[in-house]
């Protein structure tokens, strides 16, 4: 009994930290920039697709970690520049503009790699044991990097120059430009983020999912539900939504089966759009 309560601990405490981690791109475009991006999936499949061919071509499974930033900051600074950048403040724009590149995305992958499934072999193979417990030891690697991620993301994010210039751009963008602030390359930077944060998260999951165009439909629906449970424009709301959602999630479906696990996390994010529209935490 012990043994499968440690067990359903561990795997709750990886739930979280995973939909956390999977959640930090979108946080960061819709929490900052007020944009929800409907491909944000799209990227996490890129990232997942960078690890792919790297793994096909042998080389080792780190070196998907720059391929991905440098594929998917490349194409987020593109989109930025040449769309997004001229729909700030128009957000049923933005969620068509983001849409549509979700489907051109999706069928570009389609074009290139088909619609196989394809899987990549774990970089960390075999077990630890955690209280007795055999757990799979790139899973415990992917606790720990994601909780260092969102660690260091908070403590930038709240103590760097940087982060108080996005702080006042998001703030009031019209004083930020009058003071001299930088508010086009401000919100490119913030957005190519996002986008880099979503492929990196990608990666991580590549040898822990099947890998395929359409993986991202489901990851985007469960990262708005974190961010509207948690609320906009904090790594604590995003924490609290993602303990909300995964924690939700984990605790149905150990107890019946994925399907209502599902359920429960859509009826939790559609009474918190009823009841509390800002989320757990509002930023002050």
């Amino acid at each position: 009994m012990q043994d499968l309560i440690a067990a359903q601990t561990i795997n709750l405490i990886y739930a979280v930290t995973l939909l956390a981690v999977l959640s930090l791109g979108l946080a960061v475009i819709f929490g900052l920039l007020g944009v929800l991006n409907l491909a944000h999936g799209e990227f996490i499949m890129l990232g997942a697709y960078c690890a792919v061919v790297v793994r096909q071509n042998g080389w080792p499974f780190l070196t998907a970690i720059p391929l991905a930033i440098l594929v998917c900051g490349s194409i987020g600074y593109v989109i930025e520049v040449l769309i997004m950048r001229r729909l700030y403040r128009r957000t049923f724009d933005t969620l068509v503009a983001t849409w549509g590149l979700s489907l051109l995305l999706r069928k570009s992958a389609e074009a290139v790699f088909g619609l196989t499934y394809r899987s990549v072999e774990t970089p960390l193979p075999g077990t630890i044991d955690v209280f007795g417990v055999p757990y799979p030891a790139y899973r415990l690697a992917v606790i720990g990097l994601g909780a260092t991620a969102i660690f260091v993301l908070a403590i930038w994010y709240g103590n760097s120059r940087t982060g108080l210039r996005i702080r006042a751009m998001t703030g009031n963008p019209e004083l930020a430009q009058s003071l001299g602030l930088s508010v086009k390359r401000l919100a490119a930077g913030t957005f190519v983020t996002g986008t880099c944060l979503a492929a990196l998260s990608g990666v991580m999951i590549a040898p822990l999912v099947p890998v395929f165009p359409y993986m991202g439909l489901d990851y985007v629906l469960r990262t708005f539900f974190v961010i509207v449970v948690g609320g906009l424009g904090s790594v604590i709301g995003l924490v609290y939504g993602a303990l909300a959602i995964g924690g939700l999630d984990s605790a149905v479906s150990a107890f019946s089966n994925g399907t209502y696990g599902y359920l429960s996390v859509i009826v939790l994010a559609i009474a918190f759009l009823w009841l509390r529209p800002r989320g757990i935490h509002v930023r002050g």
